[in-house]
């Protein structure tokens, strides 16, 4: 499933262990328990960070922040949520929420990925594979990832079969396809996007004898 939660803009994916939540550089992001949480007579609630505490809540609902995320958490004792500040990619990691006593409960956890704001990607033109028809062979590039299709007036199809940088879903992706007259270059990953665009009518040969691209398209 794909919430909005908090402050900054992610993706939560439901698993069956955790929920990996993508969260821009920069950005806050409040982690919810998502159930009524009660903490009985000498039983502690506490986040933590892999096998450090972040914040301690008894039953009596004293709380005390560990002295290394003072000023970069709030906690809600209404609701026992945890906002996190500015986050960093050492940010990254699991976090957990739970009820320590007798037993300990995990009510629920989080991997938290924070990811940079991608880099506009750069889209350029094999000259020589223009024709009369317009179709066109592009690359496009974007942190150490590319892609190079052919493409018409209507659609791109890959060419090779290799888009490096795809195989997982940290790595930013890239993608190329026709839409208003435009082909576009998108770079994306879970928290941004920025594209490159060219007109098709502006790639193809302009000769005085023969139409533009669109209409040659047109007539078939």
């Amino acid at each position: 499933m794909s919430l909005l939660l908090g402050f900054g803009l992610l993706t939560c994916i439901a698993s069956s262990e955790s929920s990996s939540v993508f969260v821009l550089k920069g950005q806050d992001i409040r982690l919810d328990v998502q159930e009524n949480v009660e903490v009985k007579e000498l039983e502690v609630f506490k986040w933590t960070f892999r096998s450090a505490n972040i914040v301690r809540c008894t039953d009596t609902l004293s709380v005390r922040v560990s002295p290394e995320y003072n000023n970069r958490v709030e906690f809600s004792e209404g609701n026992f949520s945890l906002l996190l500040k500015n986050l960093q990619q050492n940010d990254s990691g699991p976090y957990t929420a739970v009820v320590s006593g007798d037993k300990e409960k995990t009510i629920i956890a989080y991997l938290l990925i924070v990811q940079e704001r991608v880099e506009p990607p750069v889209l350029t033109v094999n000259s020589d594979s223009i024709n009369d028809t317009c179709n066109v062979t592009v690359t496009c590039r974007g942190q150490n990832t590319s892609v190079t299709s052919s493409c018409n007036s209507r659609t791109c199809s890959q060419v090779g079969g290799e888009s490096r940088g795809a195989e997982t879903s940290t790595v930013p992706l890239l993608s190329v396809y026709v839409a208003g007259g435009s082909i576009i270059c998108n770079h994306s990953n879970q928290v941004s996007w920025a594209n490159h665009t060219k007109d098709i009518v502006e790639l193809c040969p302009m000769k005085s004898v023969v139409p533009s691209c669109l209409d040659v398209q047109a007539q078939q």
